[in-house]
């Protein structure tokens, strides 16, 4: 498998990216109708959105230390946040092999990769701020339906 590093500011500027593809939503991009597809914003606590390079859990490739979130895609397209968390070992298959392990046992068939932290203690703050605004959208999702 190979990856693909994709410069988001420079695509967006070139093609002038909409407020939905922005909010994580899909949309039609001219010339590459899949790109959408493969991309997504989930917002922290803190207000702050991080993207995400979304993989299927079996084809995921090798990853260098970063965060990710384990995610169950309905027939319908819904996404169900399962788990937020980061790797940080020196080997990107023992990565690999912690990240399917831990979606294998939650039932995952998604993984939303965040490789932009610029070192570990960056990746801890990102994964605490998912992890707390996950939370906060689950708990009002709940409370909404009291």
């Amino acid at each position: 498998m190979s990856a693909e590093i994709i410069s988001l500011a420079e695509y967006k500027s070139s093609r002038g990216i909409g407020l939905a593809a922005m909010r994580g939503e899909p949309a039609l991009l001219d010339g590459a109708p899949d790109l959408a597809g493969r991309f997504h914003f989930w917002s922290g606590a803190s207000g702050r959105r991080y993207v995400h390079t979304i993989y299927n859990l079996i084809e995921c490739p090798a990853l260098p230390a970063g965060n990710y979130v384990l995610v169950h895609r309905d027939g319908e397209g819904r996404r169900l946040v399962l788990a937020v968390g980061r790797v940080g070992n020196a080997a990107a298959s023992l990565n690999l092999a912690e990240i399917r392990r831990r979606g294998a046992e939650l039932g995952a068939n998604e993984v939303h990769v965040h490789l932009l932290a610029p070192n570990a203690k960056q990746s801890r703050l990102i994964e605490t701020d998912l992890r707390a605004g996950q939370c906060a959208g689950i708990i009002s999702h709940v409370a909404a339906g009291m």
